[in-house]
C-alpha cells in the first residue's frame, strides 16, 4: 500500500499537470502511471525524475531495449517490485522475447551470488582487472 495518496491529473498542481501531459505525450498513453502520482505531491521532484528519466532513457549508445533489461536487472538486485515490473513491461513492449527475459533472470540471480560469494570472502580484485 502506497505511503502517500496517488494524485489524479485533476488533483495534480499545474506545474504536476505539465510534466503529467508529457509524460502522457512521449508515451502515447491516455494516463501517467502510479509512480508519478505518487511524486505529484512534490511538482519539482516528479520535473526533475521525468527529465532525468527522458534523458537517460533515450536511445544512446546503448539501444532502448538494452536500458530496459538494464533496468529490470538494477530493479531485480534493489528489490524494487513496482520497477520490476514496470521496466519488464517496458521491455517486453521493446520486443524482449522470452528466451532474452529469462536469460536475463538467469545472469541477475549468477551474479548476486558470485557477488555475495566474493564479498563473503573479501576477494580482491586481480590487477588485470584494475582500470589503469
Amino acid at each position: 500500500m502506497a505511503t502517500v495518496r496517488l494524485l489524479g491529473y485533476d488533483e495534480a498542481s499545474p506545474e504536476a499537470r505539465a510534466v503529467f501531459d508529457e509524460i502522457k505525450a512521449a508515451r502515447g498513453v491516455d494516463d501517467v502511471n502510479n509512480f508519478w502520482k505518487a511524486l505529484a505531491h512534490d511538482p519539482a521532484t516528479l520535473r526533475r525524475t521525468w527529465d532525468s528519466l527522458a534523458q537517460v532513457m533515450a536511445p544512446g549508445a546503448l539501444d532502448p531495449l538494452t536500458k530496459e533489461m538494464l533496468y529490470v536487472a538494477v530493479s531485480i538486485a534493489n528489490g524494487c517490485d513496482y520497477c520490476i515490473h514496470s521496466h519488464t513491461a517496458a521491455a517486453r513492449a521493446k520486443g524482449m522475447s522470452e528466451a532474452q527475459y529469462q536469460e536475463l533472470l538467469a545472469v541477475v540471480g549468477m551474479a548476486c551470488q558470485t557477488n555475495a560469494l566474493v564479498s563473503a570472502m573479501d576477494v580482491p580484485v586481480d590487477s588485470a582487472f584494475l582500470v589503469k
